[in-house]
């Protein structure tokens, strides 16, 4: 159950972000994710001014004579698909924890999302997949996602990226905008598993951070435990880095093509999400 300033937390990241989304980026999120995703409708013949890229080779060749095109329809329904990281690692932060900005920012796709008319599902992983919600569009649906991030409770501590990734592409049958949020803060090489979920889908990878994991205090030798293996390390915090940097990990996601942002717990995650979405209508 949720505590009373849990709820207390909710109930101000909804108003937050509701309102946000109407002054700040729900125009955005429109120009760069609805009505782009387009899908395949028919062959017809060739005629001037068609665009030459969607010339069918394959039944061009076969008619022997004449040219033919595929022909595509705008998608009047989109699919948002939020893939939250709830591993032990996103527990971390030095003054506002990767959790709750994972919240904030779920929370601000989501109220885009149900204000666009459009449907959201919810994925939550560790090392395995936690909980999943089939996509939906209604006003309650965003408030419950929101409440899904702070309510559930992992029943595992790992991180298994790879195994979300590969789930999504198994259980989405139609194109969809797949959102993760995670501190990608993994041992696997994800980029072939992403690749082939771009392939199909269009990603966007938000990649959270916290400035300590950059640049911990020099106090030398420190005892601390792994929040994802719950074993005990001996490190020296003047030598210590929380594994690839922020800038390898958002290279790492753009070479499997996906749309990638980095987000402080620092930083307002309403804006940072403004400014994804202008990156990705001037692309």
């Amino acid at each position: 159950m949720l505590t009373k300033e849990e709820l207390r937390q909710i109930r101000r990241i909804s108003l937050q972000a509701g309102r946000r989304v109407d002054s700040l980026f729900a125009g955005g999120y429109r120009s760069a994710f609805r009505g782009r995703g387009m899908e395949f409708e028919e062959v017809r013949p060739y005629v001037a001014g068609d665009d030459v890229r969607h010339i069918d080779w394959n039944v061009t060749a076969r008619s022997h004579e004449e040219v033919f095109v595929k022909e595509f329809r705008e998608e009047r329904e989109l699919t948002l698909m939020l893939v939250l990281d709830c591993s032990g690692s996103m527990a971390f932060g030095s003054e506002t924890d990767k959790r709750l900005q994972m919240a904030r920012l779920a929370g601000g796709l989501a109220y885009a999302a149900i204000r666009n008319d459009d449907r959201v599902g919810l994925c939550v992983f560790t090392d395995q997949i936690e909980l999943f919600v089939p996509p939906r569009k209604s006003r309650g649906h965003a408030w419950r996602v929101i409440r899904e991030v702070f309510e559930h409770r992992p029943a595992r501590t790992g991180t298994d990226l790879v195994g979300a990734a590969e789930h999504l592409g198994k259980v989405l049958k139609r194109r969809a905008v797949v959102c993760f949020v995670s501190d990608f803060l993994v041992e696997q090489d994800v980029r072939r598993a992403m690749a082939s979920l771009a392939s199909k889908h269009r990603v966007h990878g938000f990649v959270l951070h916290d400035p300590l994991e950059a640049a911990p205090p020099g106090v030398g030798l420190v005892e601390v435990l792994d929040a994802e293996t719950g074993r005990p390390r001996l490190v020296d915090l003047g030598e210590f880095r929380a594994g690839a940097t922020v800038d390898e990990r958002l290279a790492t996601l753009r070479r499997a093509g996906a749309y990638a942002s980095s987000v402080s717990t620092e930083q307002d995650p309403f804006r940072v999400l403004f400014q994804h979405f202008e990156r990705v209508s001037r692309r």
